[in-house]
């Protein structure tokens, strides 16, 4: 499987932290010196599929493609616009994608990774020759916009890839680990509580926003998230002093210096545009190589070895090591 393609998508409107300190106690100096965060994206009338169709179109655009010249169409969420119709059929409907399965990705922040480990999967089959892998979110959906420690954090956005089979002799998958722990749910959720609705509990309506708890999600990239990174490495035949990059999950400026530090790659390995985008969830990590690719830094097609990792609700996590 290589990857063909990369592109993003945005809403229009940009919410930097000066505006968040009109109704928050907060200010610029704090967010940037506890999060690395600027501003972040925040859509006003935009849907999720409309996000993911201009990345869907641009991705078809790049690669000189026909819409149903697609195999599959996999969208990693957490935000759908509807419990169903799924993200991706509706993507699936847009683009005319006649001959293309379609289904959504749950994984959190994770969910790229997640789904891009599900694509190879599919390709490597031999049954499909193409398809899209978009991560998208739109988190202000979950946010509760009184409440400092979630909503300085999140922006919403949407990117991806065009992947496709490849000659064996181009290996882009070189070594992949992926991870739950859902006995450490409660560290991080939120969102759609039906249950608690059913049951006529209105004091439970706090749970359609999206709760954390802080110290514990830094336990778990500092312990489980790093863990899996040096196996990762432990496993594969490349060794972690010739990785060129790191594009990991951008969910904290801090939370990359301690992976660094846990890990032993060079801080300066480890890719970096949370300052311009916040949190965006599965969007995140294929947001940033969107950018990178853009600015040259990496390359499609150019053997860079970089290594994909993300982490999230559920708890979730996964990492994949790849040729670009």
């Amino acid at each position: 499987m290589k990857l063909r393609a990369v592109s993003k998508a945005l809403p229009k409107r940009v919410v930097n932290n000066q505006e968040l300190a009109c109704y928050l106690e907060t200010n610029d100096e704090w967010i940037q010196s506890r999060t690395g965060i600027q501003q972040r994206y925040l859509v006003e009338s935009e849907s999720l599929e409309e996000l993911c169709v201009m990345v869907a179109k641009d991705l078809l655009a790049q690669a000189r493609l026909a819409a149903d010249e697609l195999d599959f169409i996999f969208i990693a969420t957490m935000t759908p616009d509807y419990a169903t119709p799924s993200v991706a059929c509706l993507v699936q409907g847009k683009l005319g994608a006649s001959k293309a399965f379609a289904m959504d990705v749950s994984a959190a922040c994770s969910g790229f990774i997640y789904g891009l480990a599900t694509a190879e999967k599919f390709i490597n089959s031999g049954n499909y020759q193409r398809g899209l892998v978009i991560g998208a979110d739109i988190m202000s959906r979950l946010v509760n916009w009184q409440d400092r420690s979630t909503a300085i954090l999140f922006g919403d956005g949407a990117a991806g890839v065009l992947v496709e089979a490849s000659d064996t002799s181009n290996l882009t998958v070189w070594e992949e680990s992926l991870g739950s722990d859902g006995s450490c749910a409660s560290h991080l959720k939120g969102g759609g509580a039906t249950t608690f609705h059913l049951e006529g509990d209105s004091s439970k309506v706090e749970l359609d926003f999206l709760t954390m708890n802080g110290r514990e999600i830094f336990n778990f990239v500092s312990q489980t998230v790093a863990e899996n990174i040096t196996t990762l490495f432990d496993n594969s035949s490349v060794a972690m002093k010739d990785l060129d990059y790191v594009l990991a999950h951008q969910a904290n400026q801090r939370l990359l210096a301690v992976l660094s530090k846990k890990t032993g790659i060079p801080e300066t390995k480890f890719l970096s545009n949370i300052a311009d985008y916040g949190n965006t969830s599965a969007a995140s990590i294929p947001l940033l190589l969107a950018d990178k690719v853009l600015e040259r830094q990496l390359v499609l097609g150019s053997q860079q070895k970089v290594l994909l990792t993300g982490f999230g609700g559920g708890l979730t996590w996964g990492s994949i090591l790849l040729n670009l």
